[in-house]
């Protein structure tokens, strides 16, 4: 595997199937995966894409991966955390990593954020992020915003996040759902620096 390992974290919003196909594509890219579920993340995993919740079973999230097309090359290429495990490696500024995403990213946990009230593992790791100034990506899902839910996202961004809405791209000519979904997924994985040919690059 390359490089340090990438942080996907999935929260409480609409969308759980934009973290799903990051990580998939993140796995097939040969990064090792560390994913943070909130509790209301796997509320909507379990409500948009079958997830059946095991608790404390981290072996359930891996197969349901598993089934969504996700090929791991080996079991310690992923780890698996949920929000109570403070304790965990991502939750330190020594930890090392390349790049944390939040994808969907609720509202909720953006106010978090934004605020820098760490209350969980996954709210603790953007933290993190922005105050040893690692790449953070928010991927908020909500339509319209509010003011409050701009002025969130314009402290975010200057704290140093970056805040990548999922609007898909058509020029593409997308096919399918998972279509529409990776060119997003292509976005992110161009604002971490992964190499990638999810979908062709415009040119006139």
């Amino acid at each position: 595997m390359k490089d340090h390992p990438y942080i996907v974290a999935i929260s409480g919003a609409s969308g759980s199937i934009y973290g799903v196909r990051l990580i998939k594509a993140l796995v097939e890219l040969d990064r090792q995966v560390l994913v943070i579920l909130s509790n209301s993340g796997l509320e909507v995993l379990s409500h948009e894409m079958g997830y059946k919740k095991i608790d404390g079973k981290t072996e359930a999230f891996k197969e349901f991966l598993v089934s969504c097309g996700v090929q791991m090359r080996s079991q310690d290429q992923l780890e698996v955390f949920y929000e109570d495990q403070m304790a965990s490696a991502s939750a330190s500024g020594s930890f090392i990593h390349c790049g944390m995403v939040v994808v969907p990213c609720s509202m909720k946990t953006l106010s978090a954020i934004s605020s820098g009230f760490a209350d969980t593992l996954l709210t603790r790791s953007a933290d993190v992020c922005l105050k040893e100034r690692r790449p953070l990506i928010l991927v908020p899902r909500e339509t319209p915003y509010n003011l409050i839910h701009l002025e969130n996202m314009t402290r975010a961004h200057l704290a140093g996040a970056v805040i990548l809405a999922p609007s898909p791209s058509f020029y593409g000519f997308p096919k399918t759902i998972e279509d529409l979904v990776d060119t997003v997924v292509a976005r992110i994985l161009d604002h971490l620096k992964i190499s990638h040919d999810l979908l062709p690059r415009w040119s006139s």
